[in-house]
């Protein structure tokens, strides 16, 4: 009987470390994925073309990491500029999975501020570089109403950043 007790323990173990390892390399997956298929960022060329190209009036906002909701892994640093046609961003954000940035009608700078009024938000386009990153702005929006650059993680529903246009 001993014997049989110790071949328990020792196969309970090998169970315990089998699920623990496949739980690392699952959660380690899903933070670098993003990470190894990001598109790269613009350059700094780039961003000053954009900003020389621009004929509609620029708003800009700045993210900073002393957000309630942000830490050292959901964060934006940076200028954040908001045309009618364009955003972009000169800084970066943290990494992670389906990253989406939003339009907002007021401020918020954490989870639950923003569930309130993700329905009234405007989902404008995932982001798929974590520095200085560009997207369009669909043709025949009106942006004029949102006074606020957001970014949210959809996958974990996770706030990210946010910023104040003016």
């Amino acid at each position: 009987m001993p014997l049989l007790r110790k071949g328990y323990f020792g196969l309970m173990a090998c169970v315990i470390c089998l699920c623990l390892g496949f739980g690392v390399g699952f959660g380690a997956g899903v933070y670098a994925l993003p990470i190894l298929t990001a598109e790269k960022g613009l350059s700094r060329t780039q961003l000053a073309e954009l900003a020389n190209q621009q004929t509609s009036t620029m708003r800009t906002g700045t993210f900073v990491r002393e957000l309630a909701d942000s830490d050292a892994f959901h964060w934006g640093e940076g200028t954040i500029t908001v045309t009618d046609e364009r955003i972009w961003l000169d800084g970066q954000v943290s990494p992670g999975p389906d990253y989406r940035l939003y339009l907002v009608s007021k401020f918020v700078e954490t989870e639950a501020e923003f569930l309130q009024i993700k329905d009234s938000a405007l989902q404008i386009a995932p982001i798929k570089a974590f520095s200085n990153f560009s997207v369009d702005v669909p043709k025949g929006l009106d942006i004029s109403g949102y006074n606020t650059v957001l970014i949210w993680c959809e996958a974990f529903r996770q706030f990210i950043t946010a910023a104040e246009i003016k």
